[in-house]
């Protein structure tokens, strides 16, 4: 994680503590919070060009939008979470990791809202999500808040196949494109991150012929 590696500690310490304590993590994930959820949030940068704005849908305990924040300070990151006590979670965790000044500064912003409700209103290159919902939901809320060219990119475990071809014609009546599998993290991880990943068209209306 480069530069950011210390503020990941100071995630995964306070994750491990007031974490839990705020219920956006059980106490039974402590022991692998290193493993099974940072490092597996981290590898996701391979999939995201340089320079982007990501939105992060239902980010929760900031998995995976305030580790790629911390993997990636290129990247400017929106955490969106509907609940308030996650929001406020959010913001805490962002002010420790934050606030010692011990690598660039991150990029990021905490909203509170359901997807949406940030129709018109937010955009972002890159639109993440973990584990928040099947691939047809998870597809309606994602595809309109990418920007035209952009990409979803969804961790999922090892159903991602099936939801794949389960949920295919859903996903493309979403406006998601060339729905696929692929996996972030080979040679790196002991078990790799599985990513449900589909693009957004450019939107452009057709021209009409004249004549």
């Amino acid at each position: 994680m480069g530069a950011g590696l210390e503020q990941a500690r100071r995630l995964v310490a306070e994750l491990a503590g007031e974490g839990v304590l705020r219920g956006v993590v059980g106490p039974r994930e402590v022991p692998r919070l290193w493993t099974r959820h940072v490092l597996n949030c981290a590898v996701l940068g391979e999939l995201v060009p340089e320079g982007v704005r990501v939105l992060d849908v239902g980010s929760g305990a900031g998995l995976p939008g305030l580790v790629l924040a911390m993997a990636r300070p290129d990247l400017e990151l929106v955490l969106v979470d509907s609940l308030q006590r996650r929001v406020a979670w959010l913001e805490h965790a962002v002010r420790v990791v934050d606030g010692a000044g011990i690598a660039p500064a991150l990029r990021v912003r905490v909203v509170r809202a359901r997807a949406e409700e940030l129709v018109g209103r937010e955009s972002a290159d890159v639109v993440t999500s973990r584990a928040v919902a099947p691939l047809d939901r998870l597809a309606r809320w994602c595809a309109p808040l990418t920007a035209p060219g952009g990409q979803v990119l969804a961790i999922k475990g090892s159903s991602a196949a099936d939801e794949v071809v389960e949920h295919r014609a859903a996903v493309a009546r979403a406006g998601l494109l060339e729905p696929e599998v692929v996996t972030c993290g080979d040679g790196v991880l002991d078990e790799v991150t599985t990513v449900v990943r589909a693009r957004v068209g450019d939107r452009r209306p057709a021209r009409r012929r004249r004549g």
